[in-house]
């Protein structure tokens, strides 16, 4: 068994991609844009994750400087990943690299501000009572984040280029943990998601 406690764990936000549906030309930066409570979309990602974890590891991708001077500010450690470009499998494994000591790992998508801090710490403790992969439910339907124990950093550090974690999802053994969140199934992919 695998058993960490929950400040054994780092946060992954991941925050690297281009964000293509939002605005194909490339001029907003969706990870930028403020949703109802004043935050920028990523700022209210990485502030629900700081609320619980010890440790959030920020992936932005080379030249978002803004972006990574408001996670700084938050407390997030932030890197630009330099294969950014190849996914957000190769983003992933950046960020696995730079925090393979922790106990486990809590992978979140900065375009998913709604995620509640309630919902964090039930996937650590769902990891830290022993499960090995523990996603979020809510209506019957799974969503993100994702927290994973350290047994499968070998498996993730195989992931590449645009393939997540998703595939693994679909094929080991994975703890679904119900939560009252409907922020789970929420991100921002278009400018109609903002509001």
């Amino acid at each position: 068994m695998h058993v960490a406690r929950a400040d054994q764990f780092a946060g992954i936000l991941l925050a690297a991609g281009r964000g293509a549906r939002f605005d194909p030309s490339g001029a907003q930066d969706k990870l930028m844009q403020v949703i109802e409570n004043g935050d920028a979309v990523a700022v209210a990602a990485a502030k629900n994750m700081l609320a619980v974890l010890p440790m959030v590891q920020a992936v932005v991708r080379p030249g978002a400087d803004a972006l990574a001077a408001q996670l700084r500010m938050l407390g997030c450690a932030v890197t630009e990943c330099p294969t950014a470009e190849d996914g957000m499998g190769a983003s992933l494994v950046f960020a696995l690299t730079l925090t393979r000591e922790a106990g486990g790992w809590l992978i979140a998508l900065a375009d998913m501000p709604y995620v509640q801090p309630a919902t964090i710490a039930a996937l650590l403790r769902a990891i830290a009572d022993g499960a090995d992969i523990a996603v979020p439910t809510h209506a019957g339907r799974r969503g993100n984040p994702v927290a994973f124990s350290r047994l499968h950093l070998p498996r993730l550090l195989e992931l590449s280029g645009d393939r997540g974690a998703r595939s693994l999802l679909q094929t080991l053994a994975v703890v679904e943990t119900a939560v009252d969140d409907a922020g789970i199934h929420r991100d921002i992919d278009t400018v109609d998601d903002l509001g």
